[in-house]
């Protein structure tokens, strides 16, 4: 949609705010919601962004969590699986998280980010390829 070309941001900063095109896009529909209401605003989000930017039928089919893929391994397999914050790297906004995946009390791959969420589902990516066998440039 072009938001990116309108915001400006710090080229130290452009690593760590990851989600600020993200964070506009939703600042922009909180305010056409404001400003026009619930039903004008599900008719832009359908016709505008999702219809125009996005194949439906292949969102449907694609899956992309690899956390929920490798938790239902997991429990297929009757596996036990946790994941550990190992280490906290830095602080304030540039803190990241470093997470191992632990299968059957043994460390497996592990993942980082700015937030567990996001190492989680690293660490979990990571897993699902050596499970599923396949190669890093699929995913």
């Amino acid at each position: 949609m072009g938001i990116d070309n309108l915001i400006q941001l710090e080229n130290s900063s452009s690593g760590v705010f990851k989600s600020f095109q993200g964070d506009a896009f939703e600042a922009l529909i909180g305010a056409i919601y404001l400003d026009k209401g619930f039903e004008f605003t599900q008719k832009v989000i359908l016709k505008r962004v999702i219809g125009h930017y996005f194949n439906m039928d292949e969102l449907v089919t694609q899956e992309v969590n690899f956390k929920s893929k490798v938790i239902e391994w997991a429990q297929k397999e009757k596996k036990q699986l946790t994941f550990n914050v190992v280490e906290e790297i830095g602080n304030g906004y540039k803190k990241q998280y470093l997470v191992e995946l632990v299968i059957e009390g043994q460390p497996s791959t592990r993942g980082q980010d700015y937030s567990i969420k996001g190492a989680e589902q690293s660490a979990s990516r990571i897993a699902w390829l050596k499970i599923s066998g396949e190669s890093l440039e699929k995913a």
